[in-house]
């Protein structure tokens, strides 16, 4: 009796160790996304980053730009309809912000609510990225289907104790979808983003079109890149506090759209 259990008992481990040699881990799939964007070497050899392109609210559409600099400093805007919204950190403990669609004209200091994560907002390396040293916490959900790719999903927890997942093609392990909360008027809404039109700068692979809603069929914001720059020099006078801006004519339009989101927020 003793011997048909131990029998059986190894029959049982010769079947499970296979399977447990073959499960994926978050940090091994982790690697491999970090290996498909061009590997970690080339992504802590940039130093600044700017990135510019068009982005949609509903119907209309302007041109924005996003400048990073380690450690940390970021400098971002966008205009439409003639109004120009900015968001600026120092890289320290200073940002600023103004919202002219709110009829906010001014770049005043940023609240404390405001400043809670905006490390990670200027962090173009991601959350994902060294996440460990961020103190942030990574978890393997399971495999699911998006749109018509298989995907890993990633649930992260950061520091600040935000939940937040990423879902990587289990093939080429680029991102495809984001899902997290967004605050609007004290209220925390659901938003999905979805990433495509990969290309290669500098030897890195790059997303170059967002589109983000709070699901597929609702989505209210569209992202295109045109242009990113790898190690570009930046005058530091673009991370303090901004000039107060002209007053522009009044827009022709109801749509107000809310704060850009930042770029690189979602960047594994």
């Amino acid at each position: 009796m003793n011997f048909m259990n131990t029998k059986w008992l190894g029959l049982a481990l010769l079947c499970w160790l296979p399977v447990v040699a073959a499960a994926e881990t978050a940090p091994e799939i982790l690697a491999k996304v970090i290996a498909a964007r061009g590997g970690l070497a080339k992504i802590h050899a940039v130093r600044s980053q700017r990135v510019s392109g068009q982005i949609t609210f509903g119907e209309v559409t302007g041109p924005f730009v996003v400048e990073l600099e380690r450690p940390l400093k970021m400098h971002m805007q966008f205009t439409i309809q003639n109004m120009t919204m900015v968001r600026v950190y120092d890289g320290k403990s200073t940002g600023w912000a103004n919202n002219p669609f709110a009829g906010k004209m001014n770049a005043d200091p940023m609240s404390e609510e405001e400043l809670k994560n905006i490390t990670e907002e200027s962090d173009f390396d991601g959350p994902l990225v060294d996440y460990q040293e961020k103190g942030n916490h990574v978890e393997l959900v399971g495999k699911e289907r998006v749109k018509d790719h298989d995907a890993w999903r990633i649930q992260l927890t950061t520091k600040n104790g935000d939940v937040r997942f990423y879902l990587f093609d289990a093939d080429s392990f680029l991102l495809l979808k984001w899902e997290g909360k967004r605050k609007s008027d004290g209220q925390e809404i659901p938003v999905e983003s979805y990433f495509s039109d990969y290309r290669e700068v500098g030897g890195l692979k790059f997303y170059f079109a967002i589109d983000s809603g709070s699901s597929p069929n609702d989505i209210t914001q569209k992202i295109r890149i045109e242009k990113i720059e790898l190690n570009p020099q930046f005058n530091e006078a673009e991370f303090s506090k901004p000039p107060t801006p002209q007053p522009p004519p009044a827009p022709t339009s109801r749509n107000a759209p809310g704060p850009l989101a930042a770029l690189p927020d979602a960047q594994g």
